[in-house]
């Protein structure tokens, strides 16, 4: 499709494209002392998980290193991390969360 200007001059209008934006995952740590039951309430509060879930992913932390909490665009990704690790230092727990490019 062309585009008229007043001057006479027709310009091409170039498709525009836009990419989705980048995602990134959420990812507990695991450490040798924040509760079990604290991380399950982490997950349930900060990552919408029913207790089931939750409980799979933090088994998943305790027996692998780490867990995947959710899968975000870069700005919510970086929200997530910043809310748990402000939620696990006032409850004093060492906590470790972390977001990597997907």
């Amino acid at each position: 499709m062309a585009i008229k200007h007043n001057d006479g001059v027709e310009l091409a209008k170039s498709p525009t494209r836009v990419k989705p934006p980048s995602m990134y995952k959420v990812l507990l740590l695991n450490d040798d002392f924040t509760p079990m039951e604290f991380v399950v309430v982490v997950l349930q509060q900060f990552f919408a998980m029913d207790h089931e879930r939750a409980n799979r992913v933090m088994l998943q932390v305790h027996t692998e290193g780490k867990g995947v909490c959710g899968l975000y665009p870069k700005d919510v990704a970086a929200t997530k991390v910043a809310q748990v690790m402000d939620f696990s230092r006032r409850h004093q727990h060492p906590l470790q969360c972390v977001m990597e490019e997907n």
